[in-house]
């Protein structure tokens, strides 16, 4: 039997990109899928596909940015299925631009849905695994985390973060509770057109056209979660065959 099938799986960022593909891809091997995002509408058709295809999946609008939206999706989990088994916080908002360009309140986003969102979702569900001495949070970071560039100093610092308290965390909970940091190198999503900087974005659709598909990262998010329970895939990095970067 699938080590996937039965869990309870909370998506934050799944109306789109990594999050929706790896609902698609957990929901078809037999996961129950909790999903959010700001975008209620894709993640209600989102929903009703899955349940057409014999999936299980509820949603909840949420920005991963408040607190208490993060929550309400957590309770909604627990309401519906009685515990929550993975939590995988995939929201995230790359407006690069050059530092220069003093895009403050830009700044201030990507520390809010980057690193306060994926703190929010921690402090959700880590008193429940706690309690049940089981569970594994997933949290998607980026190959910035580890190579910065030029005009993505707040992204790759956000990510960086994300590393860093993904790693103490792991320490932390020991061996109860798994963690997993999955690093996307250029990937097919619609997280370039936040970018506010032309400019930048006309760099970063060049820069883009070698992308993987969203898919690949759902199996790398997929392959972690299936593991055996005494098994913590602790960190992966995806990224296309032919980048250099």
């Amino acid at each position: 039997m699938s080590q996937i099938a039965e869990k309870v799986v909370v998506i934050t960022g799944a109306s789109g990109g990594i999050g929706e593909a790896s609902a698609r891809l957990l929901a078809g091997q037999g996961a129950h899928v909790v999903l959010g995002a700001r975008r209620g509408e894709r993640l209600e058709a989102l929903a009703g596909e899955i349940r057409n295809q014999g999936g299980s999946a509820e949603y909840r609008v949420t920005d991963v940015a408040r607190e208490e939206d993060v929550r309400a999706l957590v309770a909604l989990a627990l309401e519906r299925f009685g515990r929550v088994d993975v939590l995988v916080n995939n929201a995230g908002v790359m407006p690069l631009s050059p530092l220069a360009a003093l895009k403050l309140d830009e700044w201030n986003r990507m520390i809010d849905v980057n690193i306060r969102g994926v703190l929010h979702g921690i402090a959700a569900v880590l008193p429940h695994m706690q309690a049940r001495r089981a569970g594994q949070i997933v949290n998607v970071a980026s190959i910035g985390a580890y190579k910065p560039i030029a005009t993505g100093a707040v992204y790759c610092a956000s990510k960086a973060a994300v590393v860093s308290l993904s790693e103490a965390l792991r320490q932390e909970v020991g061996a109860d509770i798994r963690v997993t940091v999955v690093s996307p190198g250029v990937t097919e999503s619609d997280l370039a057109e936040t970018i506010s900087d032309g400019e930048t974005l006309a760099m970063i659709r060049e820069f883009r056209r070698d992308a993987i598909p969203a898919g690949a990262i759902a199996e790398a998010i997929a392959y972690a979660i299936g593991q055996p329970a005494r098994v913590d895939v602790s960190e992966l990095v995806v990224r296309p065959t032919s980048s250099t970067y």
